[in-house]
């Protein structure tokens, strides 16, 4: 374990801390996400309810760009604790869909940091941040959500080895529907620009490959996850998502295509939906609950 992050209590200091944002769901951002995700959709109109997992494109907030740290996101010691990690990653989330959030709603984010620990991994120190988000329409709490944020080292300092290397996680059988996925810098531009995210992995090829040690642009862990709920949305038209878990298991990158599948389970109330990447890997996992 590193010296830095040996103090776990001064971390755990922010358990319990909050922040609320405020936001508005507008026409511009929701159209801005169907064109990003190439679907041919009307025009959004006010009352119109907004797909599972599009309450991801609101609450980032406008920080100042003298505010940021150096790999693009907000500094940290405010909200999140100051973990002492150069990495940041979406490790998953868990959301529950109570009512809809309809176009023209304003809406607000009360979030809780649930819990902070830390765990030595096969390549280093993880520092996990859980966090509850209660969002909020004009009919009171609408989407509850149990977001994960993991702090590591960058790829350039893990020290993973042939010996330590995982042995990849079984693939789901029994794909009904599949989409051959082909990312590329406008697409990640696109959804960062609609988040309003600075993360430079995302965007700053120099900076990911020298400074992160990445080997192409990553992928937005949301934005898989979207993409993986949209192919339930396309293949199910007539079913609602109320639910769904999200499991980060690797990396995409913008150098290589990537697989979506899904299909439904036996009883037909769940979908599971899975990526893999171009090594036949699996990268990401969902299970959603429709009714």
């Amino acid at each position: 374990m590193t010296e830095d992050v040996k103090n776990l209590d001064a971390l755990k200091d922010w358990i319990g801390k909050t922040e609320t944002i405020e936001d508005f769901i507008s026409p511009t951002i929701i159209a801005g996400m169907s064109a990003t995700l190439d679907r041919d959709d009307g025009a959004p109109e006010f009352g119109d309810a907004i797909p599972a997992s599009w309450h991801w494109l609101f609450f980032n907030k406008a920080i100042r760009r003298s505010q940021l740290g150096i790999d693009g996101h907000p500094a940290r010691g405010e909200f999140l604790p100051p973990v002492p990690l150069p990495s940041r990653l979406w490790a998953g989330s868990k959301v529950e869909i109570l009512k809809p959030l309809e176009v023209g709603n304003k809406i607000t984010r009360l979030s809780t940091i649930n819990d902070v620990t830390i765990k030595e991994g096969r390549t280093g120190t993880l520092v996990f941040v859980e966090i509850d988000h209660q969002v909020s329409g004009n009919n009171g709490t609408a989407v509850t959500e149990l977001q994960t944020i993991v702090y590591r080292g960058t790829a350039a300092q893990q020290s993973e080895t042939p010996a330590n290397k995982p042995q990849p996680k079984p693939l789901p059988e029994g794909a009904l529907w599949s989409e051959t996925v082909t990312p590329d810098t406008v697409l990640l531009f696109r959804y960062s620009a609609l988040t309003f995210i600075g993360h430079r992995i995302h965007y700053d090829r120099e900076y990911t490959v020298n400074e992160e040690g990445y080997p192409a642009l990553l992928v937005h862990g949301p934005l898989t996850a979207t993409m993986l709920l949209d192919l339930a949305r396309r293949n199910l038209p007539n079913s609602e998502i109320t639910g769904f878990n999200v499991r980060a298991n690797g990396p995409l990158f913008d150098n290589a295509s990537f697989f979506l599948y899904g299909k439904l389970n036996d009883s037909g109330s769940k979908v599971e939906l899975w990526t893999v990447n171009h090594e036949g890997e699996l990268s990401m996992s969902v299970t959603a609950n429709i009714g």
